[in-house]
């Protein structure tokens, strides 16, 4: 039998390789806790402030470096500057020995800029640093470390970036100088004890020590990292805003208030695209983080009007545009998706290719239709016919909401993956197959 690093049990993800992607499956919400490796990623202020004391922050860097065991299955590094912009300098697994670091880190140059986008910086690390596709090895387990090496208060917000890091488990470490905003970096830390102070960056080499034993307390005191639980999934409702709805959008509305769905920052995820002629984003999956922040933005909702609906159109945008992980969208991550259409008529343009294109990124349609929608459509552009759901009108919806929430919390990425069929085809044409009741 195995030995477990750490005797912690949260959850466990598998993998496989599909269309080229390698997606990692939740079967089941129990993980081990490696503490023998690590993934850290150091941010360095590079703004017009820290010209002079970059030298000693890229010491510092390569002091760190020496003391951790590198390797493609032990530590991993990652080094991103950032000013009014970020940029990654190389991602966790471009290299594989230490001496390959430590030569990069002596060559980088201070880009210069401002203003210092720290808020900006940590959001940019989040959705590019701490990825999969980036190296990082949250979902296996691995404790994800940043590294912040910061030189002044940050011209933007810093709050919700911080806590995004903190949900997903990420240990943030602040260091700082006099220049920089001792309660801002306390907010950006994982925990206020775990911020560092120095008098300018010269000072640095007294502060390993102090590093060392914070991420020491880090390992000690167990990774609980916010892998995405089992009751986590994320929602588009692409809603129809056609003259068609009329006077019935306002009960769209009320549908997609589904207070059954536990949105929260690291549970349910909710985004709303509104569709007629041309889709309209009304807010991504990551723009709100609390259920009363999407019940204020549903009501504000209003319908946009359109002579033609256009939803091939529109599922097309909402694959190009949602899900993707700069909007928000977790699919690398193993995250359910979820696409739920309410459409109150037959589309104007072809509806195959875009949602097979959807289905085929992992992405589960459902599809709700009134009585002017047109079946065989509806059948086309859902996962599979159970998802397939029918209202005389739209005063009916309150009627499959049970029904359909159940669907969505009980359906797995697994699931997803292996309800998906191909488009048949023949003789160089595309076939798509019709499933009969």
């Amino acid at each position: 039998m195995t030995t477990k690093t750490v005797s912690q049990w949260f959850s466990t993800a598998t993998s496989l390789t599909l269309f080229g992607k390698k997606i990692h499956l939740m079967s089941s919400c129990l993980f081990s806790v490696d503490t023998a490796k690590k993934d850290i990623v150091f941010l360095l202020d590079g703004s017009d402030g820290t010209r002079n004391g970059f030298p000693a922050m890229l010491d510092f860097v390569k002091r760190v470096v020496e003391k951790l065991n590198v390797g493609p299955n032990n530590d991993r590094v990652s080094v991103v500057q950032y000013s009014r912009d970020a940029e990654i300098h190389f991602y966790l697994n471009t290299y594989t020995t230490r001496q390959d670091i430590l030569d990069t880190v002596r060559g980088l140059r201070h880009r210069g800029g401002r203003p210092l986008n720290t808020g900006a910086a940590l959001q940019y690390v989040r959705d590019n640093a701490f990825t999969n596709s980036s190296g990082s090895r949250r979902l296996q387990g691995v404790p994800q470390m940043l590294i912040l090496l910061n030189g002044g208060r940050s011209f933007d917000n810093v709050d919700t970036p911080a806590s995004a890091l903190k949900q997903q488990g990420v240990y943030v470490i602040g260091i700082g100088t006099r220049n920089s905003d001792t309660r801002e970096l306390q907010k950006i830390s994982y925990d206020p004890s775990y911020t560092l102070s120095v008098s300018d960056f010269t000072d640095l080499p007294s502060a390993q020590e102090q590093l060392s034993s914070v991420m020491n307390t880090v390992l000690t005191r167990g990774y609980t990292h916010s892998k995405p639980s089992c009751s986590t999934l994320y929602v588009v409702f692409l809603v129809d805003g056609s003259d068609g709805v009329g006077r019935e959008f306002p009960i769209i509305q009320e549908f997609i208030l589904v207070e059954k769905l536990d949105v929260g920052l690291d549970r349910v995820r909710i985004s709303v695209v509104q569709h007629s002629d041309d889709p309209k984003l009304e807010f991504l999956l990551n723009e709100f983080s609390t259920k009363d922040e999407v019940r204020q933005a549903v009501t504000k909702l209003r319908s946009r009007g359109g002579n033609s609906l256009n939803t091939g159109r529109a599922l097309e945008y909402v694959g190009k545009t949602i899900f993707q992980r700069s909007a928000g969208s977790r699919i690398e991550d193993g995250v359910p998706q979820f696409l739920i259409l309410v459409t109150g008529g037959k589309s104007s343009d072809d509806v195959s290719i875009a949602a097979d294109q959807l289905k085929k990124s992992q992405v589960a349609p459902v599809a709700i239709g009134s009585r002017n929608a047109d079946a065989n459509e509806l059948k086309q552009i859902s996962l599979k016919p159970e998802l397939v759901y029918r209202v005389d009108n739209f005063r009916q919806l309150p009627g499959v909401e049970t029904q359909l929430i159940d669907s969505v919390k009980t359906i797995t990425t697994a699931d997803i993956i292996s309800s998906y069929v191909p488009p048949t085809v023949i003789i160089g044409k595309k076939y798509y197959l019709c499933f009969l009741p």
